[in-house]
């Protein structure tokens, strides 16, 4: 099977393609380096002749990030899928999409399930959840993968307070399972070699580590880790960009276990790897 993984600088399609490139697939990149300019009606040029499956790795999982750069949110999470969903139907390709619990508003009681309806309460769900429905209509070859919140991001949260000497405010009433980048690249790459012995299975997946926290608890197992120190002050408050987390960003990931053998693994194990990534990525300038 030849592959296309559409990526940015960030690791998550850097870690893909290290892992894809260790099996016999036919692997290509495809670089983003700033989505939010890309042109992407060079398609055609772009996606080598014979590509079976595209893997959109650009993985964005910042609210915060989607509220200060609106326009750039709306062509990452919603002009960029759109322009392969068409691509991949009209040429008879698959597409495997990234996609967040951020679709979801944080009101259910309970873990969402992938058949329960997008409700987004920020601009970044917003431009996901319209993106998944525009998938789901253009490209009948579509796997869209939910996930659970980004470790990286609340590790790095954590460091700038350390760097500040602020005391950091995070929510005890926000609980979520947190994602690293290695394993959603583990998951990636499981997901895309099953396609490759042939599976049909075909719709909407999620994935997050196992282990439920809430982001005030969070940042207390983050404390202490190499380069943070432990005076590093955590308080059950909620800042202003609380505001965009749904108090709910549980995701139940029983399909992907079922139909695709992924276990849940537990996202406290990648503390560490999670650190020692950020560390390289910021001194590549990435």
């Amino acid at each position: 099977m030849n592959v296309l993984v559409v990526h940015d600088y960030g690791p998550s399609g850097r870690l893909l393609l290290e892992r894809l490139r260790q099996t016999p697939l036919q692997v290509s990149p495809l670089l983003i380096s700033e989505p939010e300019k890309i042109d992407m009606s060079g398609l055609d040029q772009w996606v080598p002749e014979g590509t079976d499956l595209i893997v959109n790795a650009l993985w964005l999982t910042d609210p915060e990030a989607a509220e200060r750069n609106p326009d750039a949110t709306h062509k990452a999470a919603f002009t960029i899928p759109l322009a392969l969903a068409e691509y991949a139907g009209q040429h008879n390709m698959a597409l495997l999409q990234l996609s967040s619990c951020y679709v979801f508003d944080g009101r259910k009681q309970s873990a969402y399930i992938t058949s329960n309806p997008g409700h987004p309460c920020n601009e970044l769900g917003n431009w996901q959840w319209e993106a998944e429905q525009a998938i789901r209509a253009l490209a009948p070859r579509h796997i869209i993968l939910r996930t659970g919140w980004s470790l990286g991001r609340f590790i790095r949260k954590v460091q700038s307070g350390a760097r500040t000497g602020e005391t950091l405010a995070l929510p005890d009433r926000c609980v979520g399972h947190p994602v690293t980048f290695h394993d959603l690249a583990r998951v990636l790459a499981a997901v895309v070699m099953q396609l490759d012995c042939g599976a049909e299975v075909w719709g909407t997946y999620q994935y997050a580590g196992s282990e439920e926290i809430s982001l005030y608890e969070l940042g207390l197992a983050i404390v202490g880790l190499p380069g943070i120190p432990e005076a590093v002050r955590i308080v059950d408050e909620v800042p202003e960009w609380a505001a965009l987390e749904p108090a709910n960003a549980c995701l139940n990931c029983t399909k992907i276990r079922n139909t695709f053998g992924i276990k849940q693994l537990p996202w406290r194990k990648g503390l560490v790897e999670e650190m020692d990534l950020l560390a390289e990525n910021a001194a590549h300038g990435a």
